[in-house]
């Protein structure tokens, strides 16, 4: 599809707040509708912090309608096979064949630097016509008639029709119109992104997406930039957190969760990056997004932990959607692009659809979490239950990597949960451990398939 002319006129028809992935790649899908997108960025300049991140074919399939998937095939790694691994004596426990995963859903798994993915974004605004303004924090919200309105912390503020708040987990949109606050794993992440010359002796599987998965922590890695770098993400449970200390996640943490791994990760672990580090944050999931004509997005609306790799994802989904319905109503119209949309109902049938795909996604993300990290009995119990899982068993991967729902009929069921205590322990091997699963007390087989903190 050929993106739409912009219209004139000094109010945008819709103002986006944030800069990130969520911002832009909404911005986008947007302006594609004709629409004149503003985009208010709190940075002096737009850009990402972070290294890898994954994205998996429910998101290179919007890539490729946007026509921005052989860019990002240019700037990312399509890596063969995920595997997860044991932490503690590297010994496989499943795996799945990425290869074969691009012929079942149409669009590649791909891994890519987190900037790289934003700078392609950021390009495809700025060609679409959109406004990207930096600079600007926003301090509150209000409705107006026909649109919303923000408040600027430098005393002026800003209008249209429709804004959307896509700023992030610390959301002032979402602080102001729900109310609620942010819920600690107690987990915490270190990254990494290196020159591959750096790892090419720690044993590294260069062309696979590895998980090793511990007792309270895990460990990932994969290369970037069309192999020249190396990315790599340590998550531990912080000992400090689950005492009540505000100094939680140091280096010494760091260092004490890992040193009872295996050599591959132990040798990678002294490359993290230690000025930094990474809370593992996300919230309650609510059902209601939609205020008026104030509309939250990406992790303003559903922030989850990583463990499923679809933070990012479900963002671009959001936006994806958005856009889709707006074009459906103008259609239905008669009216075309040159219409005014009827946001109302595209912002009921943004919310109708979006809430519960992810609530799911948010939900599961935190028992993989709990899964991943399992010890003792349980630990074994889990292992015996990935043992009988086939690389190419796709039922616990469907109802997230087809194609994005745009309507709640349209959500594919999601996979029945295995209970740990079905397994058969006498199958069992040594402290290999491995899951995915939809709760404390189940496991299903899909782990390694959704990713790892990125």
């Amino acid at each position: 599809m050929k993106p739409a002319t912009p219209s004139t006129g000094d109010q945008p028809d819709v103002l986006i707040i944030g800069g990130g992935i969520g911002g832009l790649s909404s911005a986008f899908a947007l302006a594609r509708q004709g629409l004149r997108v503003r985009v208010l960025e709190r940075a002096k300049e737009f850009g990402e912090v972070g290294a890898g991140i994954q994205i998996a074919p429910n998101c290179t399939r919007i890539l490729h309608e946007y026509g921005l998937l052989d860019e990002a095939k240019d700037l990312g790694v399509l890596p063969e096979n995920m595997v997860m691994r044991d932490a503690v004596d590297a010994r496989e426990l499943t795996r799945l064949d990425l290869r074969d995963l691009e012929r079942r859903y149409g669009f590649p798994y791909m891994v890519i630097h987190r900037s790289d993915l934003h700078g392609i974004f950021l390009r495809a605004c700025r060609r679409a016509g959109v406004e990207l303004v930096t600079d600007k924090t926003v301090t509150g919200y209000e409705h107006t008639e026909g649109g919303a309105l923000v408040r600027l912390e430098d005393g002026t503020s800003e209008s249209a029709p429709l804004v959307v708040a896509a700023d992030g987990l610390h959301s002032v949109a979402r602080r102001q119109l729900v109310g609620d606050d942010v819920v600690s794993s107690d987990y915490v992440a270190y990254r990494a992104a290196v020159p591959i010359e750096k790892v090419r002796d720690n044993g590294i599987a260069e062309k696979d997406v590895t998980v090793y998965v511990g007792p309270r922590c895990h460990f990932v890695q994969y290369a970037l930039r069309g192999g020249d770098m190396f990315n790599q993400v340590a998550v531990f449970e912080s000992p400090k957190a689950l005492a009540g200390r505000d100094d939680w996640g140091t280096p010494d943490e760091l260092d004490a969760a890992f040193a009872p791994t295996c050599d591959t990760v132990r040798k990678g672990i002294p490359l993290m990056w230690r000025d930094r580090w990474w809370q593992m944050l996300d919230r309650n999931p609510v059902a209601t997004w939609v205020h008026g004509r104030i509309a939250l997005l990406g992790d303003a609306a559903h922030p989850p932990l990583q463990y499923m790799a679809q933070g990012a994802i479900m963002a671009i989904e959001d936006g994806w959607v958005l856009a889709r319905h707006v074009a459906r109503l103008r259609a239905e119209s008669g009216a075309g692009a040159a219409a005014v949309p009827d946001w109302d109902a595209a912002l009921a049938a943004y919310e109708a659809v979006r809430v519960e795909h992810c609530r799911r996604v948010v939900e599961t993300a935190r028992a993989w979490g709990e899964l991943w990290h399992l010890d003792g009995t349980e630990r074994l119990q889990r292992n015996a239950i990935m043992a009988e899982r086939d690389t190419y068993d796709y039922g616990f991967t469907d109802w997230v990597y087809g194609p994005t729902a745009l309507t709640p009929d349209e959500e594919p069921a999601m996979f029945t949960p295995i209970p740990l205590a079905s397994a058969d322990l006498r199958t069992a091997t040594g402290a290999a451990s491995a899951d995915l699963g939809a709760g404390a007390g189940t496991a299903s087989a899909a782990g390694p398939v959704a990713g790892g903190a990125r």
